[in-house]
């Protein structure tokens, strides 16, 4: 009787052991997956989905590219500068042919921690000078330089030189929120001028940024930055190199051109917090091109 005893403890042991091994062995080969929201097997393991399911793609540490270099997605792709005939606006000849204005007495709100004023978007000496500035009121004011009309696929550009101060940004961009919110930027955060970042939004979703690294400070010189708007793309480039392109859910309404120059408030793990200290800080911009495409 003890050994009958003795001998269903052992069995119910190596079974215990083995449903164990089966169990994670089975764990191991990925045979007990969470559904995904398809019903089709996932890997979330039952984690908060990545609001951003399919994100632009980024190279692998080993293969990312050296300071200057283009994105693997642009290599190869060709140069693209801006003619002359393509500078609808150009500060040392006068030329304005879009009819750009100064925005003047509203702000933006939001992460805009800045009022435009169209005195702080000057002309001189062949220049837009885009500034930042503290009024006695202790209320800040930014600069907008932006078209009435709208326009479509095609190469903008502008020659700019950002301004360098933590918690704000310098930009070239297009826009419409008619009858959706499109947008496509070249946006130069202040707190590391040595990088531009470039972003776009299809009926207002965005997360597609792509921090690109320049190999030089921006905010030293002046330097030909634009992008080519295509049905089934964008191609960012530096100084005539495509650098990188995206082709996920691409807008494709026609937009406004816009530059400006504001201080955020609420972003400071984007661009740091404002530093007044230095106030005021200006971008300078040459002109801005665009140029449609036939197709």
């Amino acid at each position: 009787m003890k050994i009958n005893r003795a001998i269903k403890k052992t069995i119910i042991l190596l079974l215990s052991m083995a449903i164990v091994f089966i169990t994670a062995f089975a764990c191991s080969c990925g045979w007990f997956k969470k559904p995904d929201n398809n019903g089709n097997g996932g890997n979330n393991g039952g984690e908060i989905v990545n609001p951003n399911p399919n994100p632009d793609p980024d190279p692998k540490p080993e293969d990312k590219p050296k300071p200057g270099d283009p994105h693997p997605s642009a290599v190869g792709l060709p140069d693209r500068r801006a003619t002359e005939e393509e500078k609808i606006l150009n500060f040392a000849t006068g030329r304005n042919d879009a009819g750009f204005w100064a925005a003047d007495g509203w702000s933006n709100n939001g992460m805009f921690n800045c009022t435009w004023s169209r005195n702080n978007a000057v002309i001189k000496d062949g220049l837009m000078n885009m500034s930042i500035t503290k009024g006695n009121d202790n209320r800040f004011y930014g600069a907008e330089y932006r078209t009435n009309g709208t326009y479509s696929y095609g190469y903008f550009a502008t020659c700019m030189k950002p301004a360098k101060c933590d918690g704000m940004v310098s930009s070239l961009f297009s826009y419409t929120n008619n009858p959706v919110w499109d947008e496509i930027d070249i946006e130069f955060l202040g707190r590391d001028t040595t990088k531009v970042q470039f972003n776009y939004y299809t009926k207002g979703v965005g997360g597609h940024e792509y921090l690109f690294d320049l190999g030089f400070d921006a905010s030293e010189g002046f330097h030909e930055y634009g992008f080519d708007w295509q049905k089934d793309c964008i191609v960012w480039y530096v100084d005539g190199k495509a650098v990188y392109k995206a082709t996920k859910n691409i807008p494709s309404h026609p937009q406004q051109i816009m530059m400006n120059v504001w201080n955020g408030i609420g972003v400071d793990d984007w661009l740091k917090p404002f530093d007044e200290s230095g106030l005021p800080v200006t971008a300078q911009y040459k002109w801005t091109a665009y140029g449609a495409r036939n197709n």
